[in-house]
C-alpha cells in the first residue's frame, strides 16, 4: 500500500521558521519516503505504508518535543502496491 501524508506544525512564525517545523523538515526529508515537498504552509510526502507510518510517528514526537502545540495531518491511500506492481493482494482469496 502507498499514502500519502500532508502536514502542517504550528504555532505559525511568518518572520522564521519555529523549531518545531524545522525539526519536522529534518524528519519528513530523512525518511525513506519516495516523494517530499516541503513549503511555508504545508508539507506532503509519499512512500510505501511503512515508511510513512514511521516518518508520521517521529514527526509527531519530535515536534511535539520541539514545542509544536498542533499539528494537523491526513494520510490518504493513493495505491496499494501489490496491484500496481500486477501481484495478487496480501490477505486475498487465491
Amino acid at each position: 500500500m502507498r499514502l500519502k501524508v500532508e502536514f502542517t506544525t504550528e504555532p505559525f512564525d511568518l518572520d522564521e521558521a519555529p523549531a518545531h517545523a524545522l525539526v519536522a523538515r529534518e524528519v519528513i526529508e530523512a525518511a525513506d519516503l519516495d516523494t517530499v515537498d516541503v513549503g511555508p504552509f504545508g508539507n506532503t510526502a509519499e512512500g510505501a505504508a511503512d515508511a510513512v507510518l514511521a516518518a508520521v510517528d517521529a514527526l509527531l514526537r519530535e515536534s511535539l518535543g520541539a514545542g509544536a502545540t498542533r499539528i494537523s495531518l491526513q494520510v490518504n491511500v493513493i495505491g496499494d502496491a501489490d496491484r500496481d506492481a500486477g501481484g495478487d493482494v496480501v490477505g486475498e482469496g487465491v
